[in-house]
């Protein structure tokens, strides 16, 4: 282990025995070379490496475990984590340090959060120079100075040639994702999708940084140009969070991974790990243009006969990912911090067409929206699904929550009221009716909406209080058809929407039911009922 460095109090994490050659903190350019003479991967035309990752595209919820011990016995949310014993996680460890005698380890040392005060030391040791490339553009590189010296304070280990032994470890497959937040250790074995990598240093983010006052969030952030009035995109897969926060007119922090300190917002990461089905240039011309330049990294996307990357192919998934630096982005800050938010907006995509376009949320109803985490999936966005299908991922996070979503509910609540924010909530899904009857909320309506939202503009503006929901909605707004803002006026058969509005009220409220012994009254008072439909 000469040269590799120990952590601060003098333990290595990892100690190799006998391993190959040794790649430490190498270059993007030294790691894409690597890649293509270890035939990792092949280049598109416009010079990006593309990979696949074989069996698993996407992250492997049911294999991911949590040492349970005195660190974690009343700290963690079992009812959403697995848990294997330390004497599990000690065989695992002893049997990856075996499985690593001989190969080849790149070691890439990176710092996670923008934010000095509160960024965490990482050192992540992995077998293939693509992840490595990977992880070097989605955390952040300290400086060289920093690196001279540099003691870990978390460490992952990716291994995916690894198969697991259920039997001796206590897994449910030969893919394994164990984490040891006594010792700050992961292993990960089984499995090629780079994203469990960055995942694992964003779950320790979050089981760590409350206890210091930190609130972590699955978010995007964006901010005024010229610095401040930023806000923060809480939403689920397809709700808009990415192509919304990439507003050419903002200044972008990132796409994914955020804190809320004492000093403001500040990015977890260096990069951004994008999804590509169907991306266009049209439609996201910042993504699109950073995933087919120069240095690009393309996981899982299909290759045209000329090189040329075909995005609308979703023939090895339909979780096809661009990765690359936040620099490839040409409105991204080059700090990744910002001030105080002055606007939340959490993002929805409501398929049964119930939701207005944007309503204004007191605190309370913040927090209950955010402890829901609402969406709705329709056909064809996942395999075997059909109609629509609604989804409820609390804190707009679900799998990533070590601790109890009424903790970062309750910081969040907090803050909110510390900083006097706004709270929207934006829906992009359906209107004049559900999927398959109606259409898709106008793309132009909902940017002129959140402009108006983040402006300050509707702040003021004259209100309805929604029958059902009981939040604020916007009467009118200059150059909007005032009957989007009110989604019953848009169904044809009034009495349709009431069935479905009671409908969707009914599965927030079935939802909510495992929150309500760790919520306030004024949060349950947030709640939708059923006898409040409209007449």
């Amino acid at each position: 282990m000469a040269g590799i460095g120990n952590d601060a109090a003098g333990n290595v994490l990892f100690p190799l025995r006998n391993p190959g050659r040794i790649y430490r903190n190498s270059t993007a350019a030294e790691l894409l070379e690597q890649s293509l003479s270890r035939n990792e991967g092949v280049l598109t035309n416009g010079g990006a490496l593309t990979v696949e990752t074989g069996l698993h595209t996407g992250r492997s919820a049911l294999d991911k475990f949590t040492v349970r011990d005195a660190t974690t016995e009343d700290a963690l949310w079992w009812d959403n984590n697995r848990s294997i014993t330390p004497a599990q996680f000690e065989a695992l460890l002893e049997d990856f340090l075996t499985h690593a005698e001989g190969r080849d380890i790149f070691i890439q040392e990176l710092h996670a959060g923008a934010d000095a005060t509160h960024r965490l030391r990482a050192r992540v040791y992995l077998e293939n120079a693509w992840h490595a490339l990977f992880i070097g553009y989605l955390l952040r590189r300290p400086e060289p100075s920093e690196l001279e010296d540099f003691s870990p304070e978390f460490t992952v280990v990716n291994l995916p040639s690894f198969r697991a032994d259920p039997e001796r470890y206590g897994t449910n497959s030969e893919t394994v994702i164990a984490c040891d937040f006594t010792r700050k250790l992961v292993l990960i074995g089984g499995t090629s999708y780079a994203g469990e990598t960055k995942k694992s240093v964003f779950g320790y983010l979050n089981f760590l940084l409350p206890e210091k006052g930190v609130m972590p969030m699955h978010c995007s952030a964006n901010e005024a140009r010229g610095g401040g009035d930023s806000a923060i995109f809480f939403g689920l897969s397809g709700t808009g969070k990415t192509t919304l926060s990439a507003d050419p007119k903002r200044t972008l922090l990132g796409d994914d991974e955020h804190g809320w300190s004492e000093n403001g917002l500040f990015n977890f990461e260096g990069g951004c790990y994008a999804k590509t089905i169907r991306l266009s240039r049209e439609a996201e011309p910042e993504i699109y243009d950073a995933s087919i330049r120069s240095g690009a990294l393309l996981e899982n996307v299909v290759l045209k006969a000329d090189g040329s990357p075909d995005f609308d192919d979703g023939a090895l998934t339909e979780n096809a990912r661009s990765a690359y630096p936040l620099e490839f982005i040409p409105n991204a800050s080059a700090t990744g911090t910002s001030g105080h938010p002055k606007n939340i907006v959490m993002l929805t995509a409501d398929a049964f067409g119930v939701l207005p376009p944007i309503a204004k949320l007191t605190p309370s109803q913040a927090m209950y929206h955010f402890l829901s985490g609402y969406t709705a999936k329709v056909a064809g966005t996942e395999k075997g699904l059909k109609g629509v299908e609604a989804t409820f991922s609390t804190c707009f996070g679900a799998p990533f929550m070590p601790r109890h979503p009424s903790v970062y509910g309750n910081l969040l609540r907090q803050l909110i009221a510390e900083h006097d924010v706004d709270c929207w909530l934006v829906n992009t899904g359906w209107t004049s009716g559900k999927y398959g009857e109606g259409h898709r909320m106008p793309i132009k309506a909902t940017r002129a909406l959140l402009n108006g939202a983040l402006d300050g503009s509707l702040a003021d503006a004259e209100m309805r209080t929604d029958p059902v929901f009981g939040f604020k909605v916007p009467v009118a707004m200059e150059g909007i058809d005032a009957a989007i803002l009110n989604p019953r006026e848009t169904w044809a058969d009034k009495g349709a929407y009431d069935v479905q509005a009671q409908a969707l009220v009914q599965m927030f409220i079935d939802n909510f039911e495992k929150f309500e012994g760790h919520v306030g009254p004024d949060v349950l008072d947030a709640a939708p009922a059923v006898w409040q439909a409209a007449e």
